[in-house]
């Protein structure tokens, strides 16, 4: 034991003792690896990103057949509509014989539906079923992200209208392409001639891996309400991509043993393989979007994945520091600042300044603009707002209508001990506003005496 602990204690320095800032950048890229590795394994532990996976599994087995109906009434316009069986088949492939018999299933269930049978009702519920999907591959990436905040209803209805049209378009467009290009006689020919041939199969071999990439990197960048960097989600779409088709070799070995699942479920065996097979890649995409968030957030590498509870203090020198940036751009003249810009700035999540965000916008101090990602504004000119007031609504926020200040029992040992600080602070803040905060040092290039 004593020996165990030795060990785990060296583990512990080799991975988070020491400055990276003053090593090589070799051993710095191998300990970044090693901590992210220790962060994806310490979230998986925790059980929350395969708890979301099984969640998306039963959300994905309700959804299917209304998400294929509507990508092959979308194909069925560009005529490629007939191309929906053999990328279907691609996909289950993994599954051998029972992917083969699961796709006729899947689109019998397609050809079945009739928009003139269903009806609005019937036609709205199909269209709801295949949101609420995208819903949930949103919740589990903000999730993910730490991102308290969905998108807005109406930005999540275009954008999820916009996956649903363009993104079956692009994705056929793709195979389409790639199988023009191969199946071209100049490429034909080139093969023939070495080493050319073999340069074409090596490309050939990696297409695939190259178009799941392409495709999770362009879900890692969409999908989660904050800003992702490309070369971030395209760190995790590669892990992702590599583990996606690694794991279908993997699964098509288990599918060929899996005569003994046959014999004791029965027909019920062809279900409950494609339930895993689906678990196991929503844990994938998952997966990936760590590594992305991880590859965008190295601070956050030693934090474990909790409600965070910030304490009093740093909750009201949080507020502090949003109400300085912000006035300070806004009275210089310089661009509004977003919730992802004040996080990096504070070198802290968006997690982390969003509840004091909220509380600030809820007691009318800042506005957000329409942009995306929204900035935030003063909403009010911030000489009428005390630094007094500001700690009082951060100090209040939360509250619960029944379970106030004012709701506690009254003693008056202890109400003159909130009065002596509210006095106390009254005197020493009552002549600092929010403006004189921001401008502290600085000098306005325009003085902007009322708030847009």
């Amino acid at each position: 034991m004593k020996l165990f602990t030795q060990y785990a204690n060296r583990a512990h320095d080799f991975l988070w003792g020491g400055d990276l800032g003053a090593v090589s950048g070799m051993h710095r890229r191998r300990v970044l690896s090693l901590r992210t590795f220790y962060a994806i394994a310490r979230d998986l532990g925790e059980g929350q990103l395969t708890l979301r996976a099984m969640s998306l599994v039963y959300t994905s087995l309700l959804s299917l057949v209304p998400l294929i109906a509507l990508s092959f009434s979308v194909l069925k316009g560009f005529g490629v509509h007939n191309q929906v069986r053999p990328l279907l088949l691609a996909l289950l492939a993994p599954l051998g014989d029972k992917g083969v018999q699961m796709t006729d299933e899947v689109i019998g269930f397609v050809n079945n539906i009739k928009v003139g049978v269903l009806g609005a009702l019937g036609l709205g519920l199909l269209i709801y079923t295949v949101i609420t999907l995208l819903q949930k591959i949103e919740l589990a990436f903000n999730f993910v992200w730490r991102v308290k905040r969905a998108r807005p209803l109406s930005q999540r209805f275009s954008q999820y209208l916009s996956v649903l049209m363009i993104g079956p378009v692009l994705i056929f467009s793709a195979v389409g392409v790639t199988a023009a290009f191969f199946g071209s006689k100049m490429v034909q020919s080139l093969i023939a001639i070495e080493p050319l041939g073999g340069l074409v199969e090596i490309v050939a071999t990696l297409l695939p891996f190259m178009l799941v990439i392409a495709a999770f990197t362009f879900v890692y960048m969409l999908m989660p309400n904050t800003r992702v960097r490309l070369g971030s989600a395209l760190v995790g779409a590669s892990i992702a991509g590599i583990l996606w088709q690694t794991l279908g070799w993997g699964f098509a070995a288990f599918i060929a043993a899996s005569n003994k699942y046959t014999a004791i479920y029965a027909g019920f065996a062809i279900v409950i393989l494609f339930m895993i097979w689906l678990y196991l890649n929503w844990l994938i995409v998952l997966i990936g979007a760590s590594l992305s968030f991880y590859h965008q957030n190295p601070a956050q590498l030693a934090s474990p994945r909790r409600e965070l509870r910030l304490s009093n203090r740093v909750k009201e020198k949080i507020a502090l520091l949003a109400a300085t940036f912000i006035g300070r751009h806004y009275y210089t003249s310089a661009p509004a600042w977003s919730l992802e810009a004040l996080a990096g700035r504070m070198n802290v999540t968006p997690m982390s300044v969003e509840g004091v965000m909220n509380a600030m916008q809820g007691a009318g101090f800042i506005t957000e603009t329409a942009d995306d990602p929204p900035r935030y504004l003063p909403a009010r000119s911030f000489e009428t707002i005390t630094v007094k007031e500001l700690l009082d609504a951060v100090r209040s926020a939360g509250e619960e209508s029944g379970l106030g200040a004012e709701s506690l029992p009254h003693e008056p040992g202890v109400e003159s001990v909130f009065e002596q600080l509210d006095t106390a602070a009254d005197v020493s803040l009552h002549a600092r506003n929010l403006r004189e905060l921001a401008l502290a040092g600085i000098k306005p290039v325009d003085s902007h005496a009322t708030a847009r």
